[in-house]
């Protein structure tokens, strides 16, 4: 690999792995409201917050370019304090971070849901606060699922491609990912490197991929025992 690829590999990693960080605090929470909330409106948060599975990548890069550019007063807003996204490593995180978020939502949700209730409430008897006890008993319960979450939206924001292309653009050394960069060079004839850089997303998908799955398969007879 040249050192143009490798550096290409470096931010995608950097970026997706930021990305996933940034996302676990409020994934965790949504997948907590969704586990535990049997109140009005659930259905709806539901959706809005499934909505980037269904949607065109590209249609949701464009919602948010519109969003986000300094046509918009949250843009323009931004833009003055020197926090410009569009077009620059910011967009890449920002669309990674909205499209891989729904996936660590439904596994940590699944996870959170499959904790005995009546051990947290037992915990509160205990004298534990709402988050000692999420921290002590919930979490501790359903780190496997939780983890499986940050695999899978760890693999998704590796190989964004449609929104960040929209939001980011690809710029070489400046917002080009991996998957933007398979594009590239595909789009320049040189095959060779653009199935080098194919073969690196592979590797990478599967060991996440594969994590994954072992995580599951662990969840799963922990349950079964």
């Amino acid at each position: 690999m040249t050192s143009e690829e490798l550096r290409v590999v470096a931010f995608t990693l950097k970026v997706a792995a930021l990305g996933t960080l940034l996302l676990v605090p409020p994934g965790l929470l949504a997948a907590l409201l969704l586990a535990r909330y049997r109140g009005p409106g659930k259905g709806v948060l539901e959706t809005l917050l499934a909505l980037p599975l269904v949607l065109p990548p590209t249609a949701v890069g464009l919602v948010l370019l519109e969003v986000l550019s300094r046509r918009t007063t949250f843009g323009a807003w931004l833009a003055v304090r020197g926090w410009d996204i569009v077009f620059t490593w910011r967009g890449v995180l920002v669309a990674t971070m909205l499209m891989s978020f729904p996936l660590l939502v439904r596994s940590a949700r699944t996870a959170f849901e499959e904790v005995d209730p009546h051990l947290v409430g037992l915990a509160r008897t205990l004298g534990c606060s709402p988050l000692a006890a999420f921290f002590r008993v919930t979490l501790p319960l359903a780190w496997r699922g939780v983890l499986a979450g940050v695999a899978l939206a760890f693999s998704r924001a590796l190989g964004e491609f449609g929104a960040t292309i929209m939001v980011a653009g690809n710029i070489p050394g400046k917002t080009q990912t991996l998957a933007l960069a398979i594009f590239h060079e595909s789009q320049l004839g040189r095959d060779d490197r653009a199935m080098v850089l194919a073969g690196v997303t592979v590797a990478l998908a599967f060991a996440c991929l594969w994590t994954t799955e072992w995580l599951t398969r662990a969840r799963d007879r922990r349950l079964a025992s």
